[in-house]
């Protein structure tokens, strides 16, 4: 009688620590379902922000030159627009009306066999950060801009983040690129960029051609 009365008192501990379990899992079925429901609407809000940056990218870039949130809807948005770039995992650091640093992560994609910062990213961060800030200050429905050339110096290896910095200023578009735009069909810019580590080591100099064509003269429509 008495093994049949504790026998009765343990089941009894055990149920009472089942259904203990099973309201403490239902609590946590809960939490996770409100951190996931709150997560789903701060994807939906950076998803319509992605959005409308891909929709105005130049309102975009204005905002993220006075807000750290703009610049990350920026950041993200540019994955998206350039998946090309996404593995590199650049990101806009500052940008202003005359000048962009971007940064160059130190990550195994963009490592080369010695574990230091690889000649392409180096080169790719370079024509991305010439490249946007042009984009930023040229009316991109009325000009055309491409690549034409590329020339790298490399002076130092990579062996932590670095970031490329270019800038430019009004006078320089207007001699570089507007009055010449006037009476020639199109124009090749060269804009040096320059990158450096964390710890202020100069790695690269970068020479990047752009050519600026209207694209009323372009053939090779989009």
């Amino acid at each position: 009688m008495s093994i049949h009365v504790n026998l009765s008192f343990i089941h009894v501990k055990i149920f009472v620590g089942i259904f203990q379990q099973v309201g403490r899992l239902e609590r946590l079925n809960d939490w996770v379902l409100v951190k996931f429901q709150t997560w789903m609407k701060v994807e939906l809000l950076f998803q319509k922000q992605v959005t409308l940056v891909m929709i105005n990218l130049n309102a975009a870039i204005e905002k993220a030159k006075h807000s750290s949130f703009y610049r990350t809807i920026l950041n993200w948005s540019l994955d998206r627009m350039i998946p090309f770039n996404k593995p590199h995992k650049f990101r806009i650091l500052e940008i202003d009306d005359h000048r962009i640093k971007v940064l160059l992560p130190y990550r195994r994609k963009n490592l080369n066999h010695i574990k230091g910062l690889h000649a392409c990213a180096l080169a790719t961060v370079s024509e991305f950060s010439t490249g946007f800030l042009l984009l930023s200050k040229l009316d991109s429905k009325k000009y055309r801009i491409i690549m034409q050339r590329l020339e790298m110096d490399y002076h130092y290896q990579g062996k932590m983040d670095a970031a490329a910095e270019f800038s430019i200023t009004d006078d320089w578009l207007e001699q570089k690129v507007y009055s010449p735009m006037k009476s020639q069909e199109a124009v090749t810019i060269p804009c040096e960029v320059n990158i450096t580590d964390t710890k202020g080591n100069h790695l690269t100099t970068g020479k990047v051609y752009w050519q600026i064509k209207d694209w009323q003269r372009v053939k090779t429509k989009v």
